[in-house]
Protein backbone atom coordinates (compact mmCIF):
# COMPACT_ATOMS: atom_id res chain seq x y z
CA UNK A 1 0.00 0.00 0.00
CA UNK A 2 2.63 1.70 -1.25
CA UNK A 3 4.13 2.55 2.26
CA UNK A 4 1.44 4.24 3.88
CA UNK A 5 1.14 3.85 7.73
CA UNK A 6 -2.17 4.47 8.20
CA UNK A 7 -4.19 3.45 5.75
CA UNK A 8 -8.35 5.05 5.00
CA UNK A 9 -10.13 1.63 5.59
CA UNK A 10 -13.41 1.71 3.95
CA UNK A 11 -14.15 -1.90 3.34
CA UNK A 12 -16.35 -2.39 6.92
CA UNK A 13 -18.38 -4.85 5.40
CA UNK A 14 -15.32 -7.47 4.57
CA UNK A 15 -14.04 -7.02 8.26
CA UNK A 16 -14.11 -4.33 11.23
CA UNK A 17 -11.19 -3.29 13.33
CA UNK A 18 -11.08 -4.84 16.74
CA UNK A 19 -12.43 -1.84 19.31
CA UNK A 20 -9.64 -1.47 21.81
CA UNK A 21 -12.23 -1.87 24.22
CA UNK A 22 -12.80 -5.71 23.14
CA UNK A 23 -8.88 -6.14 22.84
CA UNK A 24 -8.85 -5.12 26.16
CA UNK A 25 -10.95 -7.70 27.68
CA UNK A 26 -10.00 -10.33 25.71
CA UNK A 27 -6.21 -9.98 27.30
CA UNK A 28 -6.66 -11.68 30.32
CA UNK A 29 -7.97 -15.20 28.69
CA UNK A 30 -5.38 -15.06 26.28
CA UNK A 31 -2.68 -15.28 29.21
CA UNK A 32 -3.13 -15.80 32.87
CA UNK A 33 -6.94 -16.89 32.61
CA UNK A 34 -6.61 -19.88 30.19
CA UNK A 35 -9.04 -22.10 32.05
CA UNK A 36 -11.70 -24.06 30.03
CA UNK A 37 -15.25 -22.80 30.30
CA UNK A 38 -16.26 -26.71 31.28
CA UNK A 39 -14.08 -27.73 34.38
CA UNK A 40 -15.23 -27.54 37.35
CA UNK A 41 -12.72 -26.15 39.17
CA UNK A 42 -11.75 -22.11 40.27
CA UNK A 43 -9.96 -21.27 36.78
CA UNK A 44 -12.77 -23.25 34.74
CA UNK A 45 -15.53 -21.59 36.47
CA UNK A 46 -14.05 -18.06 36.14
CA UNK A 47 -13.45 -18.84 32.43
CA UNK A 48 -17.63 -20.16 32.74
CA UNK A 49 -18.51 -16.76 34.19
CA UNK A 50 -17.39 -14.45 31.52
CA UNK A 51 -18.89 -16.35 28.97
CA UNK A 52 -22.26 -16.04 30.75
CA UNK A 53 -21.82 -12.40 30.83
CA UNK A 54 -20.84 -12.19 27.24
CA UNK A 55 -23.64 -14.32 26.26
CA UNK A 56 -25.59 -11.94 28.18
CA UNK A 57 -24.37 -8.54 26.71
CA UNK A 58 -24.50 -10.58 22.99
CA UNK A 59 -28.42 -12.04 23.17
CA UNK A 60 -29.28 -7.86 24.17
CA UNK A 61 -27.73 -7.04 20.73
CA UNK A 62 -29.88 -9.46 18.79
CA UNK A 63 -32.93 -9.36 20.66
CA UNK A 64 -33.09 -13.03 22.36
CA UNK A 65 -32.96 -14.90 25.81
CA UNK A 66 -29.63 -15.76 26.47
CA UNK A 67 -30.34 -19.46 26.36
CA UNK A 68 -31.12 -19.14 22.61
CA UNK A 69 -28.00 -18.20 21.32
CA UNK A 70 -24.97 -20.84 20.50
CA UNK A 71 -21.52 -19.59 20.10
CA UNK A 72 -19.82 -20.78 17.01
CA UNK A 73 -17.40 -20.20 14.44
CA UNK A 74 -19.43 -17.60 12.79
CA UNK A 75 -21.73 -16.62 9.97
CA UNK A 76 -21.18 -19.42 7.76
CA UNK A 77 -21.31 -22.13 9.80
CA UNK A 78 -24.44 -20.40 11.70
CA UNK A 79 -26.30 -20.22 8.22
CA UNK A 80 -24.71 -23.77 7.25
CA UNK A 81 -26.56 -25.21 10.92
CA UNK A 82 -29.57 -23.44 10.47
CA UNK A 83 -29.89 -25.05 7.10
CA UNK A 84 -28.38 -28.19 7.78
CA UNK A 85 -30.17 -28.56 11.33
CA UNK A 86 -34.11 -28.22 9.24
CA UNK A 87 -33.37 -30.64 6.24
CA UNK A 88 -32.51 -33.06 8.83
CA UNK A 89 -34.90 -32.18 11.82
CA UNK A 90 -37.79 -32.21 8.88
CA UNK A 91 -37.51 -34.87 6.26
CA UNK A 92 -40.98 -34.66 5.30
CA UNK A 93 -40.13 -31.16 4.29
CA UNK A 94 -38.19 -30.74 1.48
CA UNK A 95 -38.85 -27.08 -0.22
CA UNK A 96 -36.14 -24.21 0.80
CA UNK A 97 -36.84 -20.60 -0.03
CA UNK A 98 -34.06 -17.97 -0.11
CA UNK A 99 -33.19 -15.22 -2.87
CA UNK A 100 -30.66 -14.19 -5.45
CA UNK A 101 -28.76 -11.76 -3.50
CA UNK A 102 -27.69 -13.90 -0.52
CA UNK A 103 -23.94 -13.83 0.35
CA UNK A 104 -22.57 -17.01 -0.97
CA UNK A 105 -22.46 -19.39 2.39
CA UNK A 106 -26.18 -18.99 1.96
CA UNK A 107 -26.21 -19.77 -1.80
CA UNK A 108 -23.53 -22.28 -1.56
CA UNK A 109 -25.17 -24.35 1.29
CA UNK A 110 -28.89 -24.26 -0.67
CA UNK A 111 -27.23 -25.77 -3.74
CA UNK A 112 -25.64 -28.54 -1.61
CA UNK A 113 -28.99 -29.69 -0.20
CA UNK A 114 -30.44 -29.30 -3.58
CA UNK A 115 -28.17 -32.03 -4.68
CA UNK A 116 -28.82 -34.06 -1.62
CA UNK A 117 -33.10 -34.01 -2.50
CA UNK A 118 -34.36 -30.08 -1.72
CA UNK A 119 -35.63 -28.39 -3.68
CA UNK A 120 -35.01 -24.58 -3.77
CA UNK A 121 -37.02 -21.53 -4.78
CA UNK A 122 -35.02 -18.57 -5.42
CA UNK A 123 -36.57 -15.14 -5.33
CA UNK A 124 -35.90 -12.46 -7.45
CA UNK A 125 -35.13 -8.42 -6.36
CA UNK A 126 -36.09 -5.55 -8.28
CA UNK A 127 -33.68 -3.00 -10.05
CA UNK A 128 -32.99 -1.32 -6.35
CA UNK A 129 -32.68 -4.45 -4.78
CA UNK A 130 -35.74 -4.47 -2.91
CA UNK A 131 -37.33 -7.98 -2.35
CA UNK A 132 -40.61 -8.75 -3.85
CA UNK A 133 -43.63 -9.85 -1.00
CA UNK A 134 -45.52 -11.14 -3.57
CA UNK A 135 -43.43 -13.52 -5.08
CA UNK A 136 -42.32 -14.19 -1.59
CA UNK A 137 -45.84 -15.32 -0.52
CA UNK A 138 -46.63 -16.82 -3.96
CA UNK A 139 -43.63 -19.16 -3.23
CA UNK A 140 -44.69 -20.59 0.06
CA UNK A 141 -46.12 -24.25 0.08
CA UNK A 142 -47.06 -26.98 2.62
CA UNK A 143 -44.12 -28.56 2.35
CA UNK A 144 -41.76 -25.35 2.68
CA UNK A 145 -39.53 -25.95 5.40
CA UNK A 146 -37.37 -22.60 5.78
CA UNK A 147 -37.28 -19.29 4.41
CA UNK A 148 -34.03 -17.72 4.52
CA UNK A 149 -33.38 -13.80 4.20
CA UNK A 150 -30.54 -11.61 4.69
CA UNK A 151 -31.59 -8.29 7.11
CA UNK A 152 -29.24 -6.36 4.97
CA UNK A 153 -27.01 -6.71 1.51
CA UNK A 154 -23.25 -7.62 1.99
CA UNK A 155 -22.71 -4.98 -1.13
CA UNK A 156 -25.20 -3.06 -1.60
CA UNK A 157 -26.61 -2.13 1.90
CA UNK A 158 -30.48 -2.73 0.85
CA UNK A 159 -32.49 -3.81 3.67
CA UNK A 160 -35.45 -6.37 3.27
CA UNK A 161 -38.72 -5.53 4.28
CA UNK A 162 -38.12 -8.20 7.31
CA UNK A 163 -41.23 -7.94 9.68
CA UNK A 164 -43.70 -7.97 6.38
CA UNK A 165 -41.71 -10.79 5.43
CA UNK A 166 -42.05 -12.36 8.53
CA UNK A 167 -45.86 -12.11 8.84
CA UNK A 168 -45.98 -13.74 5.22
CA UNK A 169 -43.64 -16.59 6.43
CA UNK A 170 -45.15 -17.36 9.91
CA UNK A 171 -48.43 -17.14 8.72
CA UNK A 172 -48.12 -19.93 6.99
CA UNK A 173 -46.50 -22.16 9.85
CA UNK A 174 -42.93 -21.76 7.89
CA UNK A 175 -39.62 -21.17 9.77
CA UNK A 176 -38.11 -18.47 9.31
CA UNK A 177 -33.87 -17.80 9.22
CA UNK A 178 -32.11 -14.11 9.06
CA UNK A 179 -28.78 -13.65 7.92
CA UNK A 180 -28.73 -10.48 10.16
CA UNK A 181 -24.44 -10.73 9.99
CA UNK A 182 -24.62 -7.07 8.25
CA UNK A 183 -27.14 -5.86 10.37
CA UNK A 184 -26.06 -5.88 13.99
CA UNK A 185 -24.50 -3.03 14.99
CA UNK A 186 -25.67 -0.65 12.06
CA UNK A 187 -29.83 -1.13 12.74
CA UNK A 188 -31.56 -2.39 15.74
CA UNK A 189 -32.47 -6.29 15.23
CA UNK A 190 -34.64 -7.94 17.69
CA UNK A 191 -35.15 -11.41 16.86
CA UNK A 192 -37.87 -12.16 19.52
CA UNK A 193 -39.74 -9.58 17.81
CA UNK A 194 -39.45 -10.14 14.36
CA UNK A 195 -40.93 -13.88 15.58
CA UNK A 196 -37.73 -15.25 13.63
CA UNK A 197 -36.92 -18.97 14.58
CA UNK A 198 -33.11 -18.62 13.45
CA UNK A 199 -30.43 -15.79 12.79
CA UNK A 200 -26.81 -16.28 12.09
CA UNK A 201 -24.18 -13.61 12.44
CA UNK A 202 -20.68 -12.49 12.92
CA UNK A 203 -18.51 -10.96 15.51
CA UNK A 204 -16.25 -9.08 13.60
CA UNK A 205 -18.70 -7.28 11.31
CA UNK A 206 -19.27 -5.31 14.66
CA UNK A 207 -15.54 -4.94 15.97
CA UNK A 208 -15.49 -7.95 17.71
CA UNK A 209 -12.73 -10.46 17.05
CA UNK A 210 -12.65 -12.88 13.67
CA UNK A 211 -13.41 -16.60 13.58
CA UNK A 212 -16.61 -16.11 16.71
CA UNK A 213 -20.40 -15.55 15.81
CA UNK A 214 -23.43 -16.62 16.94
CA UNK A 215 -26.63 -18.56 16.06
CA UNK A 216 -29.92 -17.52 17.60
CA UNK A 217 -32.63 -20.97 17.75
CA UNK A 218 -35.71 -19.66 19.19
CA UNK A 219 -36.85 -21.74 21.93
CA UNK A 220 -38.45 -24.59 21.49
CA UNK A 221 -37.13 -25.54 18.28
CA UNK A 222 -34.87 -28.67 18.24
CA UNK A 223 -32.37 -29.17 15.38
CA UNK A 224 -29.69 -31.71 15.69
CA UNK A 225 -26.71 -30.25 16.59
CA UNK A 226 -24.53 -28.77 13.77
CA UNK A 227 -21.17 -30.65 15.87
CA UNK A 228 -21.10 -33.63 18.32
CA UNK A 229 -18.37 -33.63 21.09
CA UNK A 230 -18.66 -33.13 24.58
CA UNK A 231 -22.33 -31.51 24.67
CA UNK A 232 -21.45 -27.49 24.89
CA UNK A 233 -23.71 -25.42 24.15
CA UNK A 234 -26.38 -27.14 25.34
CA UNK A 235 -25.89 -29.96 22.94
CA UNK A 236 -26.21 -28.13 20.29
CA UNK A 237 -22.62 -27.54 19.14
CA UNK A 238 -19.88 -29.95 20.52
CA UNK A 239 -16.52 -28.40 21.19
CA UNK A 240 -14.15 -26.71 24.09
CA UNK A 241 -15.37 -22.73 24.01
CA UNK A 242 -13.33 -20.27 22.44
CA UNK A 243 -13.36 -18.10 25.79
CA UNK A 244 -11.36 -15.32 24.48
CA UNK A 245 -13.48 -14.80 21.23
CA UNK A 246 -16.63 -15.25 23.14
CA UNK A 247 -15.16 -12.81 25.58
CA UNK A 248 -14.47 -10.44 22.37
CA UNK A 249 -17.82 -10.78 21.19
CA UNK A 250 -19.52 -9.78 24.19
CA UNK A 251 -17.82 -6.60 24.58
CA UNK A 252 -17.82 -5.67 21.24
CA UNK A 253 -21.56 -7.03 21.12
CA UNK A 254 -22.36 -4.55 24.21
CA UNK A 255 -20.32 -1.51 22.15
CA UNK A 256 -22.71 -1.83 19.17
CA UNK A 257 -25.97 -1.56 21.05
CA UNK A 258 -24.52 1.91 22.43
CA UNK A 259 -23.48 3.17 19.38
CA UNK A 260 -26.55 2.30 17.34
CA UNK A 261 -27.54 5.90 17.75
CA UNK A 262 -24.47 7.42 16.51
CA UNK A 263 -24.59 5.74 13.17
CA UNK A 264 -26.58 8.21 12.13
CA UNK A 265 -23.49 10.62 11.90
CA UNK A 266 -22.05 7.43 9.49
CA UNK A 267 -25.05 7.65 7.47
CA UNK A 268 -23.90 11.37 7.30
CA UNK A 269 -20.84 10.89 6.55
CA UNK A 270 -21.84 7.92 3.55
CA UNK A 271 -24.28 10.37 2.17
CA UNK A 272 -21.70 13.27 1.83
CA UNK A 273 -19.81 10.68 0.19
CA UNK A 274 -22.30 10.09 -2.20
CA UNK A 275 -23.72 13.54 -2.99
CA UNK A 276 -20.03 14.65 -3.95
CA UNK A 277 -19.47 11.48 -5.87
CA UNK A 278 -22.57 11.96 -8.35
CA UNK A 279 -22.25 15.73 -8.52
CA UNK A 280 -18.60 15.92 -9.78
CA UNK A 281 -17.64 12.76 -10.83
CA UNK A 282 -19.68 12.16 -14.32
CA UNK A 283 -20.88 8.47 -15.34
CA UNK A 284 -21.89 7.19 -11.55
CA UNK A 285 -24.51 5.78 -9.76
CA UNK A 286 -25.59 4.37 -6.27
CA UNK A 287 -27.26 0.61 -6.91
CA UNK A 288 -29.70 0.64 -4.12
CA UNK A 289 -30.14 4.13 -3.54
CA UNK A 290 -33.80 4.37 -4.25
CA UNK A 291 -34.41 1.11 -1.18
CA UNK A 292 -33.88 1.42 2.38
CA UNK A 293 -30.12 0.83 3.54
CA UNK A 294 -27.85 0.73 6.22
CA UNK A 295 -26.13 3.45 6.89
CA UNK A 296 -22.79 2.85 6.18
CA UNK A 297 -22.76 0.98 2.91
CA UNK A 298 -22.67 2.64 -0.56
CA UNK A 299 -21.94 0.65 -3.78
CA UNK A 300 -21.33 2.91 -6.67
CA UNK A 301 -20.39 2.14 -10.09
CA UNK A 302 -18.10 3.66 -12.65
CA UNK A 303 -18.92 4.15 -16.13
CA UNK A 304 -16.14 3.35 -18.64
CA UNK A 305 -13.59 1.57 -15.92
CA UNK A 306 -13.29 -1.18 -13.90
CA UNK A 307 -14.05 -1.62 -10.43
CA UNK A 308 -10.45 -3.61 -9.66
CA UNK A 309 -8.26 -0.76 -11.21
CA UNK A 310 -10.03 1.78 -9.04
CA UNK A 311 -9.66 -0.37 -6.28
CA UNK A 312 -5.78 -1.07 -7.21
CA UNK A 313 -5.22 2.58 -7.51
CA UNK A 314 -6.95 3.73 -4.75
CA UNK A 315 -4.82 0.88 -2.45
CA UNK A 316 -1.88 2.57 -3.93
CA UNK A 317 -3.02 6.00 -2.40
CA UNK A 318 -3.34 4.30 0.90
CA UNK A 319 -7.01 3.68 0.89
CA UNK A 320 -8.70 0.41 1.31
CA UNK A 321 -12.42 -0.11 -0.48
CA UNK A 322 -13.59 -3.17 -2.50
CA UNK A 323 -14.89 -4.45 -5.39
CA UNK A 324 -18.43 -5.28 -6.83
CA UNK A 325 -16.82 -8.15 -8.69
CA UNK A 326 -15.63 -11.19 -8.15
CA UNK A 327 -12.53 -11.58 -9.32
CA UNK A 328 -10.33 -14.77 -9.93
CA UNK A 329 -7.32 -15.51 -11.78
CA UNK A 330 -8.66 -16.39 -15.28
CA UNK A 331 -12.54 -15.73 -14.54
CA UNK A 332 -14.03 -12.52 -14.09
CA UNK A 333 -17.95 -11.51 -13.91
CA UNK A 334 -20.01 -9.19 -12.03
CA UNK A 335 -21.30 -9.46 -8.66
CA UNK A 336 -24.32 -12.40 -8.50
CA UNK A 337 -25.94 -9.19 -6.42
CA UNK A 338 -25.95 -6.47 -9.00
CA UNK A 339 -26.71 -9.33 -11.50
CA UNK A 340 -30.01 -9.61 -10.11
CA UNK A 341 -30.77 -6.39 -9.76
CA UNK A 342 -30.60 -5.88 -13.72
CA UNK A 343 -27.35 -3.61 -13.52
CA UNK A 344 -25.95 -3.65 -16.78
CA UNK A 345 -22.69 -5.69 -17.10
CA UNK A 346 -20.42 -3.04 -17.90
CA UNK A 347 -21.85 -1.23 -15.11
CA UNK A 348 -21.49 -3.97 -12.65
CA UNK A 349 -17.92 -4.73 -13.82
CA UNK A 350 -17.45 -0.66 -12.84
CA UNK A 351 -18.14 -0.66 -9.03
CA UNK A 352 -16.98 -0.31 -5.71
CA UNK A 353 -18.19 -0.52 -2.60
CA UNK A 354 -17.30 1.85 0.27
CA UNK A 355 -17.88 0.70 3.71
CA UNK A 356 -17.96 3.09 6.71
CA UNK A 357 -18.17 2.33 10.40
CA UNK A 358 -18.53 4.64 13.41
CA UNK A 359 -14.52 5.32 13.18
CA UNK A 360 -14.56 6.65 9.84
CA UNK A 361 -13.83 10.47 10.23
CA UNK A 362 -14.79 13.38 8.21
CA UNK A 363 -11.10 13.81 7.54
CA UNK A 364 -10.75 10.59 5.61
CA UNK A 365 -14.08 10.86 3.97
CA UNK A 366 -12.74 14.26 2.39
CA UNK A 367 -9.46 12.90 1.55
CA UNK A 368 -11.36 9.81 -0.89
CA UNK A 369 -13.01 12.87 -2.29
CA UNK A 370 -9.94 14.68 -2.93
CA UNK A 371 -7.93 10.91 -4.65
CA UNK A 372 -11.02 9.71 -6.39
CA UNK A 373 -11.49 12.11 -9.31
CA UNK A 374 -8.18 12.14 -10.77
CA UNK A 375 -8.34 8.11 -10.70
CA UNK A 376 -11.15 7.61 -12.38
CA UNK A 377 -9.90 10.55 -15.19
CA UNK A 378 -6.72 8.95 -15.83
CA UNK A 379 -8.37 5.21 -16.07
CA UNK A 380 -11.21 6.77 -18.46
CA UNK A 381 -7.93 8.44 -20.40
CA UNK A 382 -6.39 5.22 -20.37
CA UNK A 383 -9.46 3.93 -23.00
CA UNK A 384 -12.50 1.54 -23.27
CA UNK A 385 -12.81 -0.08 -19.13
CA UNK A 386 -9.20 1.71 -18.10
CA UNK A 387 -5.77 -0.50 -17.65
CA UNK A 388 -5.39 -2.15 -14.33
Amino acid sequence: MSGMTDPIYLDNNATTRLAPEALAEMLPWLGDQFGNAGSAHALGRLAEGAVVVARERASALLGCAPAELVFNGGGTEGINHAFRGVFEAFPAKRHFVTTAVEHSAVLAVADDLRRRGAEVTVLGVDGEGRLDLAGLEAALRPDTALVSLMAANNETGVIFPLEEAARLVKGRGVLLHVDATQALGKVPFDAGRLGADLASFSAHKFHGPKGVGGLFIRRGLRLRPFMTGGGQERGRRGGTLNVPGIVGLGKAAELALAHLPAMAEVAARRDRLEAAVLGGIPGTRVNGAGAPRVPNTSMVSFRDVEGEAVLLRLDQAGICVSTGSACTTGQREPSHVLRAMGVPPAEAMGSVRFSLSRYTTDAEIARVLETLPAILDELRAQGPLGRR
